[in-house]
């Protein structure tokens, strides 16, 4: 293996894993890649109304089950005086309301908040294996009257609930389907069809989501099994499109709205939707056992801010490798422009530049004589860091009683980092002259004004927060560069007279 090789191994696993843990956290917790995106949200009111005998009254809802494509978000109950218990034993889920004493009209409400998800697949429960119902004379001769001409014209249980419903569906209707339909509803005479054949299929109720629907029922449809998974059918037109929005409710429980104590029971729907912010639905959708391992989120508030500075250092770095070794740009300091682009972030770039040049003037004004004093290199820093205090408090009062609130916002430079710039730059204009002070601070300037460009972008802010697993893409970038050896780009003036 060449020199390059164990270089070009590393990079392509940091960037690998990078991009592959990034992805992971996109299609696992729904972390959006890009600030701002909205995602529609169904918010579901299941109203039950019923008429209380005097005394005990119970009510059964059933529950929908979790299904692929959807995900929910949160549920709430009102219903007043009432005790509540979920149940979610089994694939079906019911809500249990009960009351030691009711009289008169009752109504009790279930919400629900739902979002379309189309990565999310859960998988599907088989069906025990099909029992041929019974069937009394002359339903059974019809029956298989109806599945001696469909069985021939399929190749598997889906095809053959498309060619029963084509049957019973003809226009003018056969005599066997107006028989049997007049006994049971369609769907029951699909999967009671189907079960004759051998095929698993089940009757389903389902709720259409449509924006501003109200008392809206649900709709019977039927789910066949096939291919290791279920299909929803249509019992009138066939296969569903997965464009319709179709929240499956009922499967395997044997009623809807079931109440104990009471009559006249009824239900019905609401629909209406919303658009909320992806990465808040990814908060709410995700409990704290469901929660990625390695989420910044998890962090207390207070600590949340820090680190939202501190993830963009590795940003700001990046671009000082790449303008000092590729572009050829000199600093003062090899990454004093990454601490200036993170205080402009504090300031504001306008506020922040005026503030730093000013400090820095006034500073090395002030070096300038303290070096007539012959102080050690201590000494003389530690007077710094009192004297840029001094400038910046001044600096704040004089911003304040002049009305120019940017100037308060010098406040956010590292006295420290102040200090030793001013400090730097005059040994530099005692050993190199003021041209070289001149190119060092200017450069250092334009790197932290690009720096802080990018690091102020939403997306950036974005990414490096949501997607901590970006920096190993920025270090596999960084020791990429660092193996650079070409021509800096500023140096390329060199070579022009040879053209």
């Amino acid at each position: 293996m060449n020199r390059s090789g164990p270089l070009l191994l590393v990079v392509f696993t940091l960037l690998l894993l990078g991009i592959a843990s990034a992805q992971f956290r996109h299609t696992s917790y729904q972390v959006p890649y890009l600030p701002g995106e909205q995602q529609t949200v169904w918010l579901i009111e299941a109203k039950m109304n019923f008429m209380a005998d005097p005394g005990p009254a119970q009510v059964m809802l059933t529950l929908p089950p979790e299904q692929s494509h959807f995900r929910f978000i949160s549920e709430n109950t009102a219903s007043s005086g009432y005790g509540l218990k979920i149940d979610e034993a089994g694939q079906q889920r019911l809500a249990h309301w009960s009351k030691r004493y009711a009289t008169g009209e009752q109504t009790l409400y279930y919400k629900m908040e739902v979002s379309s998800d189309p990565l999310r697949v859960v998988d599907a429960t088989p069906p025990v294996q099909a029992v041929a119902p019974k069937w009394d004379e002359p339903y059974l001769t019809a029956a298989n009257d109806l599945l001696a001409a469909a069985l021939p014209i399929s190749a598997n249980s889906l095809t053959l609930a498309q060619r029963l419903i084509q049957l019973i569906g003809n226009n003018p209707r056969d005599q066997n389907a107006a028989l049997l339909l007049s006994q049971f509803s369609a769907p029951e005479l699909l999967a009671r069809l189907l079960a004759q054949a051998g095929a698993s299929a089940r009757p389903v109720k389902v709720l259409l989501l449509e924006d501003g629907r109200r008392r809206r029922a649900l709709s019977d449809m039927l789910e066949v099994w096939g291919d290791d998974q279920w299909h929803l059918l249509d019992p009138a037109s066939g296969p569903v499109s997965r464009s319709v929005q179709l929240l499956l409710w009922q499967t395997d429980a044997p009623f809807v709205l079931d109440v104990i104590g009471g009559s006249r029971s009824r239900i019905s729907f609401s629909v209406i939707s919303q658009t909320r912010s992806a990465l808040e639905l990814s908060a709410q959708k995700n409990s704290p056992e469901e929660a990625p391992v390695f989420s910044l989120y998890s962090l207390p508030i207070e600590e949340q801010s820090m680190f939202k500075l501190i993830m963009l250092l590795p940003v700001g770095a990046l671009v000082v490798v790449f303008m000092r070794i590729v572009i050829g740009i000199k600093t003062s300091g090899t990454f004093m422009p990454v601490l200036i682009a993170m205080s402009f972030l504090q300031t504001n770039l306008m506020p922040g530049l005026t503030s730093f040049l000013l400090v820095i003037s006034v500073g090395l004004m002030i070096r300038t004589y303290l070096s007539r004093l012959n102080l050690l290199l201590v000494a003389r820093i530690a007077a710094l860091v009192v004297l840029v205090i001094g400038i910046i408090s001044v600096v704040s009062v004089v911003s304040y009683r002049l009305g120019l609130i940017g100037g308060l916002t010098i406040t956010f430079f590292p006295m420290i980092i102040l200090a030793w710039t001013i400090e730097r730059m005059s040994i530099i204009w005692e050993e190199e002259g003021p041209k070289e002070v001149l190119i060092q601070g200017s450069g250092s300037l334009f790197v932290a004004t690009l720096a802080y460009l990018l690091m102020d972008e939403p997306v950036t802010r974005h990414l490096v927060f949501n997607f901590p697993e970006i920096h190993l893409c920025i270090l596999a970038l960084i020791v990429l560069l660092g193996r650079y050896t070409g021509y800096r780009l500023l140096e390329l003036y060199r070579f022009e007279s040879m053209k």
